[in-house]
């Protein structure tokens, strides 16, 4: 039985195959359209040089999801080579170029030397959902706070005081910019009316926003050069805020409904203060709500960040630093639960504040926090049980 590897450098547009038989010799390299016809041609052609194939690939979704969808559905063994590792692996091959036939290479030889590569499964089609769900919400997350900032940049550019005195988070400030957005006009319109105006449009609290908007106009009667249009764009920056706020709301309940009808979810959801539906729906798009992946608690600290990884050599010992290579959204995720059950969860709060007695800054303590959680959620999931307080009394025999 022939054993080969097969390395695939994805991108976008093409890959790169090279494949490799035991001694390192290449067998074939070819460049080919991320293209279904064109990928199973490969497919084919590969499988005719070996008996037993493994491949290696250094993405696991985006531009390489055909592909590896394809190499599963046809029973291949596929293990994914991370980027980071083929970068740093190159530096043992020879020569200083790269190329997309020499990163496929070294797909391939270190999916045959290395025995830690995590294998490509099959994925779940729930999990896939909450995985782009997940994806997009962080991206109009991160256009609502670019658009907070542009609108909060023009207004302090002809209107400081205003800006000073809204809060854009909310929407009532958003609603009275997108009718008013210089001093003349909110002097010309008065108090009364501007309550009333705002009151029509539902906003909360229109009688101190619209006090104090006008306070804001009383301290400014200086035109600036610019008014005009630098206004027009604050009004529709306003408007894009309000529309964004609307989006987020609305897949943060399409988020919430497909969470809740995961295996786990009630367990997730059973931590004690800190994991809701979106960080709960955020850790199983991380962790591919299979937690097989994960021998120990240690695996799954490590995966996430917030187990420190040592750095010794020599007679310095004890250097612990944050690891390379993490999964910056599921730390994200306990690193936030953490926080928030600092404040509505007594155990959690005592843990803290003895991590600060014993000296430790107030992030490394969360941290400490963050990692007690981990160990509590992987013996939840392994035991498929809910949280309880106490633990659960054994019976006498």
């Amino acid at each position: 039985m022939r054993a080969i590897w097969a390395g695939i450098d994805a991108g976008k547009a093409h890959h790169h195959c090279v494949v490799i038989d035991d001694t390192g010799k290449r067998l074939l390299s070819r460049r080919v359209a991320n293209d279904e016809l064109e990928l199973l041609q490969l497919l084919a052609d590969v499988l005719a040089l070996g008996d037993q194939v493994t491949w290696g690939i250094d993405l696991a979704d985006g531009g390489a999801a055909l592909v590896i969808e394809l190499l599963l559905n046809h029973g291949q063994h596929a293990l994914y080579i991370p980027g980071m590792a083929v970068n740093r692996a190159s530096e043992g091959y020879r020569g200083d170029g790269k190329t997309d036939a020499k990163d496929a290479a070294i797909i391939a030889d270190q999916a045959r030397i290395r025995r830690d590569p995590q294998p490509l499964r099959p994925g779940d089609e729930l999990i896939t959902e909450l995985k782009v769900l997940t994806g997009h919400r962080r991206d109009l997350v991160d256009d609502r706070t670019r658009t907070v900032n542009r609108l909060r940049g023009h207004l302090t550019g002809i209107f400081p005081a205003l800006e000073r005195a809204l809060d854009l988070t909310n929407a009532g400030p958003l609603v009275l910019l997108a009718g008013y957005q210089t001093p003349a006009a909110l002097r010309r319109t008065g108090a009364r009316r501007l309550e009333t105006w705002l009151r029509n449009r539902k906003v909360r609290g229109a009688a101190q926003l619209a006090a104090d908007a006008l306070a804001a106009a009383g301290s400014q009667h200086t035109s600036v050069t610019g008014e005009k249009p630098t206004a027009q764009l604050a009004q529709t920056l306003a408007r894009d805020v309000t529309r964004l706020n609307q989006q987020v709301a609305d897949i943060d309940k399409v988020i919430e409904a497909r969470f809740r009808e995961h295996a786990h979810a009630e367990v997730v959801a059973s931590m004690p203060g800190g994991i809701g539906p979106l960080l709960g729906a955020e850790f199983l798009a991380a962790t591919g709500g299979d937690l097989s992946a994960f021998a120990t608690p240690d695996r799954l600290a490590g995966f996430a960040g917030v187990a420190p990884a040592p750095r010794d050599s020599g007679k310095i010992s004890g250097n612990l630093h944050r690891p390379k290579r993490y999964s910056r959204g599921l730390q994200r995720v306990f690193y936030t639960s953490a926080l928030i059950s600092i404040r509505c969860c007594e155990e959690s709060r005592r843990f803290y504040d003895r991590k600060r007695a014993e000296g430790k800054r107030h992030t490394q303590a969360v941290l400490a926090l963050a990692r007690r959680r981990v160990n509590v959620l992987w013996a939840l999931l392994r035991d498929g049980r809910c949280y309880e307080p106490l633990p659960p009394v054994t019976a006498a025999a």
